[in-house]
């Protein structure tokens, strides 16, 4: 955002259904005054917006050229993750893992660190692991790749808020395989989408994830997850497996 005018009021609208934190800064603050002052971090409610600051110029005789960066991160900050057991996020057999816990293709960093990678044929029905509101749909994307720049960041995905604050992201879905839309309440075991190949991808799979914001930073949780045998013994390594096994498992694609 830049301007020249003698005030302006920097407004963060938030247009997804749960809690973001947003956080303003400013990149160039020549002759400015920012009330409150910057950096600030503020939280918005679903669908909500708020004013973040006021900015004045600190010599009245010349004008403010500025530059503010806002940065979002989903989820409330104070979420306290209960110990939850979730369901499979389908009903397909046998559970393979393609990529588990801290895979080295793409689960080294915080947000998607403990992720697994379902091995799942294109088209198979994605259902909720938990119970929760649907945060934030992205059904528009086709293609899949491994280069990085071009398709990173470029997967469909359904967030779920839960009632704890954690989210679930179900992620490389097909193009227009969504089922569901944003604000909607979901229950475990109910239909989202159809598993697909898109975006950073090698191969078909679901990417699932359990998310909490921890202060402006998008991190990936432990989960429990259990099966139609009883809980299953998740991924912790780098080595492909049959979830259901008790061994460790989870390669990159």
């Amino acid at each position: 955002m830049d301007g020249q005018l003698p005030r302006q009021q920097a407004w963060a609208d938030n247009r997804v259904d749960g809690p973001v934190q947003v956080q303003l800064r400013s990149r160039r603050a020549d002759n400015l005054t920012a009330v409150p002052t910057l950096p600030l971090r503020a939280l918005l409610p679903a669908r909500g917006s708020a004013l973040l600051s006021r900015l004045y110029p600190g010599d009245p005789r010349y004008p403010i050229p500025f530059e503010l960066v806002l940065e979002a991160v989903p989820g409330d900050p104070a979420a306290k993750p209960h110990d939850a057991l979730y369901r499979l996020p389908f009903d397909a057999a046998p559970v393979r893992v393609d990529q588990g816990v801290g895979g080295r293709f793409s689960h080294r960093d915080a947000q998607n660190y403990y992720a697994l990678d379902f091995a799942l044929a294109e088209g198979t029905p994605v259902l909720a692991a938990r119970a929760g509101t649907v945060m934030q749909v992205q059904a528009g994307f086709a293609a899949a790749g491994l280069d990085r720049e071009r398709f990173g960041g470029r997967a469909n995905f359904v967030r779920i808020l839960h009632a704890d604050g954690s989210m679930a992201l179900y992620a490389h879905l097909a193009p227009q395989g969504v089922a569901v839309r944003a604000g909607q309440r979901v229950v475990a075991g109910q239909r989202l989408a159809l598993s697909g190949n898109t975006g950073l991808s090698s191969a078909p799979h679901l990417h699932f994830a359990v998310q909490v914001n921890r202060g402006m930073r998008l991190d990936a949780i432990p989960f429990r997850m259990a099966g139609a045998l009883g809980e299953l013994r998740l991924p912790r390594s780098e080595d492909a497996t049959d979830a259901t096994q008790p061994v460790p498992g989870g390669a990159a694609l």
